[in-house]
């Protein structure tokens, strides 16, 4: 046991433990209590009481909004629950409003919460279930949800494309859903409303009132007895929560069997090595190199690694194996300085010209294949020097890139340490599309280290002063330099990722295996339709 590696897992857990209670408790306690007041749930009480008792569950998103909108209150989880789990032991993905927060207005992040919700059911052709209860678009910050593409409307377009796909969206509408947000539970396939506390329009009382003078409250304008009994808008009035929440368990447990993708699955065998030994491989800080085959034996089946031109780019690792009896591919960067055939040393978390080569052949191999993508990430990027320029390594990081961007087999990422430029995009960052991307409290993410990008900043700095004529001061330098410094350390942060949903989630080391394992499931949900090509390239 590594009591150092211990105790710096230690203390980013119970820091990462922290913040989701805080960003859990949503609206806080008296908000909460104003809430049952009216009858109602809270929103994670709402999905607790839909899902499967004690099945297992991801949270999307815990943390997003984490230290954003202070001005506005705060974003606790960006307004929004999110969870992907098993209803009637069917997949699911659950989007549930948090009244709690500004009484579940949108904020910007809220809107790209939902989107991402609504990614997920799309890739894996899963059903969606919303619990709603919004009071529509956050107005002193409309400009930021309102117009964009990938704004607030976005959501609709969604709507419409599921269901043109054949997706279940069912929808609950269990508080306010105003204006535009109207939209959302009548374009799902079916829409429920609560007695009492649901109610839809397009403008509420005070607005019908000022624009056309008509008298008339928000029950009768848009509540449940108006939808089903009049307007014939929603399919199903139901008393309170609970029931609400029970009339969806039993829709879900009506819906057909999926057709499922066919990845293959064995019968799990546990790792060798347990899982909490990861506390014991990685290093504290991620300051020393280490191998990462440590980390892959206590995340994939035992006897079930079969290493890919092992001798061979072993700056990265590429294997066969199995993880909870799945069949997947792994890249994964090796953090342990190696020697190539010529008996060069090479740093650890470096991509080469042999190793981006290595990736790539490996990459194609698992979309012939029909074999999902596991990236394991602690990257600093590629090789940079005039002999890796002159051996062609934009060439070969370019080829690792097109593979990357043109598989068409499922593909997830975790970053357990170094996220750093170009290995961000060639290692499967958030923008090539992986089905899930998590990342350890270790990780970091950015376009370099803050030791180098700092100094940079500083030479930047200092070359603008020279220009304007003003005096070195070599204190005053190591001031900003150390401002500099401390500014970007804080970005690269995982909690700032996790924050801008630039990562799926931060999560415990030991739960990576369980995480990998739900999204795999979700993604065999999916067929795939597409061929592998990796277009035009230079050789």
């Amino acid at each position: 046991m590594n009591a150092e590696n211990r105790t710096y897992f230690e203390d980013l857990l119970n820091n990462l433990r922290r913040m989701e209670e805080v960003a859990a408790a949503g609206g806080g306690p008296k908000a909460l209590a104003k809430l049952h007041a009216k009858g109602k749930m809270s929103a994670r009480e709402r999905v607790d009481a839909l899902l499967d008792a004690g099945s297992p569950r991801l949270e999307i998103g815990a943390l997003a909004g984490w230290g954003q909108f202070e001005e506005e209150g705060g974003c606790p989880a960006g307004g929004v629950v999110v969870v992907l789990g098993r209803i009637q032991n069917r997949l699911c993905v659950v989007v549930a409003n948090d009244p709690t927060v500004k009484a579940g207005a949108w904020f910007p992040i809220t809107g790209k919460k939902n989107l991402r919700a609504q990614e997920i059911a799309m890739e894996n052709r899963l059903p969606i279930v919303y619990l709603v209860d919004s009071a529509g678009i956050y107005l002193p910050m409309q400009n930021e949800i309102f117009a964009d593409k990938e704004h607030f409307g976005r959501v609709f377009r969604n709507n419409a494309r599921m269901s043109s796909m054949g997706i279940v969206q069912i929808a609950a509408v269990m508080g306010s859903c105003v204006a535009g947000g109207a939209y959302l539970p009548i374009m799902s396939d079916e829409a429920l409303i609560v007695e009492g506390n649901g109610s839809i329009f397009l403008a509420g009382s005070y607005l019908v009132k000022a624009a056309i003078g008509e008298e008339v409250d928000n029950e009768r304008l848009g509540g449940a007895d108006t939808h089903c009994d009049i307007s014939g808008v929603t399919d199903h009035k139901m008393p309170n929560d609970a029931a609400c929440l029970e009339r969806i368990r039993q829709l879900v447990g009506q819906l057909a069997a999926p057709t499922l993708a066919g990845f293959d699955r064995v019968a799990p065998l546990a790792p060798a090595s347990p899982p909490d030994a990861l506390y014991d491989r990685f290093p504290a800080g991620n300051s020393r190199p280490y191998d990462v085959m440590g980390l892959l034996e206590c995340l994939l089946d035992e006897g079930s690694i079969v290493p890919y031109k092992e001798t061979y780019g072993q700056s990265i690792v590429c294997c066969y194996a199995r993880l909870d009896g799945w069949a997947v591919g792994v890249v994964a960067n090796q953090r342990k300085v190696v020697k190539n055939a010529q008996g060069e040393m090479q740093f650890g978390g470096v991509i080469y010209s042999d190793s981006a080569d290595k990736a790539t052949r490996f990459i194609a191999n698992c979309n012939q294949r029909g074999i999902p993508l596991i990236f394991l990430q602690d990257v600093t990027g590629f090789m940079v020097g005039s002999r890796s320029e002159h051996g062609g390594i934009i060439k070969d990081g370019a080829k690792m890139v097109n593979a990357v961007a043109n598989s068409v087999v499922p593909k997830f990422t975790v970053i357990t340490g170094h996220s750093y430029g170009a290995g961000n995009y060639a290692m499967c960052g958030k923008a090539y599309d992986p089905r899930l991307i998590l990342a350890w409290p270790s990780a970091e993410i950015a376009v370099m280290g803050g030791e180098q990008a700092s100094k940079v900043l500083l030479q930047i700095q200092n070359s603008a002063r020279k220009s304007q004529g003003l005096a070195e001061d070599p204190e005053a330098e190591k001031e900003r330099l150390l401002e500099i410094k401390a500014r970007y350390t804080e970005q690269t942060k995982p909690i700032y990722a996790a924050s801008r949903l630039w990562v799926d989630g931060l999560i415990d080391p030991v739960k990576t295996r369980d995480a990998l394992s739900i999204g795999l499931d979700a993604a065999n949900h999916a067929p795939m339709t597409e061929r592998f090509n990796m277009g035009v390239l230079q050789v």
